[in-house]
């Protein structure tokens, strides 16, 4: 089952310490609010996604939807680095944290009955419409609705999403929560 990937989170390492202050002077187009946040937000229009740059050398990048995304920021960073005169050695370390993902089932979801056949969830729907589905294999969370809508999050890569939409869609056949 393919699922779609709606956003990747990314830390992203260089082994260099950054003087934000003076980066942000030199560079157009950062965002700097000491008082508020103790990060550079650095938004990026193609592909369409945000950096928060860290003092210590550590970014978070957010909203990437492929890691040709992350790729691409990253060199697209590396060339505000260098106009900023900051020297980066060696190549950034990339490690995906977590993937959010969307997929769609064929068939309307017995929430009820999944919720009291399966002991890896939780369904409470005076509170959440949808039904949270935990997997060990791939580690992963859904977030299973009656429309047969599902939210997939904490996969480490998009063949995990597929493999964790399909493992839960297969569960619910099999316990028969299929309207």
């Amino acid at each position: 089952m393919k699922a779609n990937v709606e956003n990747m989170v990314s830390a992203i390492t260089v082994n260099t310490k950054i003087d934000l202050k003076k980066f942000v002077k030199k560079v157009k187009g950062m965002e700097y609010n000491p008082e508020r946040f103790p990060g550079v937000v650095y938004r990026i229009r193609d592909p369409k996604l945000a950096m928060l740059i860290f003092s210590s050398g550590k970014i978070i990048c957010t909203g990437a939807r492929s890691e040709d995304d992350i790729k691409r920021a990253v060199e697209n960073l590396l060339a505000r680095f260098k106009e900023g005169d900051i020297k980066i050695t060696g190549k950034p370390k990339i490690e995906i944290q977590n993937i959010v993902a969307s997929a769609k089932m064929n068939f309307r979801v017995n929430l009820d009955q999944l919720a009291m056949e399966c002991e890896n969830t939780e369904y409470e729907p005076e509170q959440f419409p949808g039904l949270v589905f935990r997997l060990d294999q791939p580690k992963t969370v859904m977030l299973v609705f009656r429309s047969g809508k599902m939210i997939i999050t904490g996969a480490k890569t998009a063949k995990d999403a597929d493999k964790a939409a399909e493992e839960t869609k297969n569960i619910i056949k099999e316990i028969g929560a299929v309207i």
